[in-house]
């Protein structure tokens, strides 16, 4: 397994990281996801761990704190091995206080968070989403007096939008508070908007992405193919309404070069759209997630080799998209280009 530093920080984190939504498995979307609980999900991390897999994602919206609970248990005993990444902002309940960035929802999530993972810090804490209706000063004076309380060690976001990640950076740097090293992104052969306004911010300010679905909300595992019927055991079918919008024919399209690479290299269709993720600018971390120990194991298989120049260059063409305003001028005019060429 390979490392790499965290964005601007001195954290080295794992190149595959693992997704614990599927632990706990309640309500409509998890109960789909899996419901691993805490021996499944303690063989499981035992695995990662042997593959030199160390960090966990989860969040508190997950199975309303289950899967938090299951994989505090399932590290019990080790913590010292482990990073734990978690998320809060999204609703936990109908209240005014169940949701969102303030000071008091803030503390009191961490707080929360930490009773379910029976720990005294959490390596990495993400917002889940930007609350508009908090100051941003609020929000980030807030999470860096936790961080000097001892509580959390790194602070990011997740789904930000350009605008409200560089507005919240500005803040950090002009107040000293500590600075968003991670956006937890969507990013996949077939989404590739990230690639459009986040990367460049991303290098820009030295912020690392940890890529989540990395195989389009499942639509990349080579079980869905042009002129078949989904099949009946794919959890698209309760799914589908949660995830990305995807173009079905230009998915087909990336499935059909997947299936080339696979013949010539020996790996398989999801682990190909794993690998080709890892050799994209900014990207720190692929989360992956696993239902059992056969899934995990091949996931892990994603690394240790490498994709050729050919077969990168196959993949960015079939899977290309027209880029919206204002950054197509930079892709299509060479004027343009040569004041702020594209990184990919």
């Amino acid at each position: 397994m390979d490392y790499r530093n965290l964005g601007a920080s001195g954290l080295k984190v794992p190149v595959l990281s693992f997704g614990a939504g599927t632990f706990g498995g309640s309500g409509p979307l998890f109960s789909a996801w899996g419901t691993t609980d805490a021996t499944e999900a303690r063989r499981l991390i035992d695995i990662c761990l042997e593959a030199g897999l160390n960090l966990f994602d989860t969040a508190d919206v997950y199975s309303a704190g289950a899967s938090e609970e299951i994989l505090g248990q399932a590290i019990r005993g080790r913590r010292d091995a482990v990073l734990i990444s978690t998320k809060t902002a999204l609703p936990m309940g109908d209240g005014p206080a169940d949701w969102g960035a303030s000071r008091s929802r803030l503390i009191k999530a961490v707080d929360a968070a930490l009773h379910r993972l029976g720990t005294d810090y959490i390596d990495l804490l993400q917002l889940h989403a930007f609350d508009a209706s908090t100051p941003i000063e609020e929000t980030l004076s807030t999470l860096d007096g936790l961080v000097k309380a001892g509580k959390i060690r790194y602070v990011g976001a997740s789904n930000f939008s350009g605008w409200e990640l560089m507005k919240s950076l500005a803040v950090s740097e002009r107040q000293s508070y500590a600075r968003y090293v991670a956006h937890q992104v969507y990013y996949s052969l077939a989404g590739r908007d990230y690639e459009w306004e986040l990367m460049p911010l991303g290098a820009d300010q030295n912020v690392g992405a940890l890529v989540w679905s990395p195989l389009a909300w499942g639509r990349l595992t080579g079980k869905i193919r042009r002129g078949h019927p989904l099949p009946e055991t794919s959890r698209l079918h309760e799914t589908a309404s949660f995830g990305p919008p995807v173009d079905d024919e230009k998915l087909f399209d990336i499935v059909d070069v997947l299936d080339e690479i696979a013949a010539e290299t020996g790996k398989s269709v999801p682990q190909i759209a794993i690998n080709w993720l890892l050799s994209r600018p900014t990207v720190a971390s692929v989360i992956i997630g696993a239902r059992n120990e056969e899934q995990l194991r091949q996931n892990l298989e994603a690394v240790g080799w490498t994709l050729s120049k050919e077969q990168i260059e196959k993949l960015d063409k079939v899977s290309a998209v027209a880029a919206p305003y204002p950054y197509f001028p930079y892709r299509r005019q060479e004027g343009f280009a040569r004041l702020n060429p594209p990184l990919v």
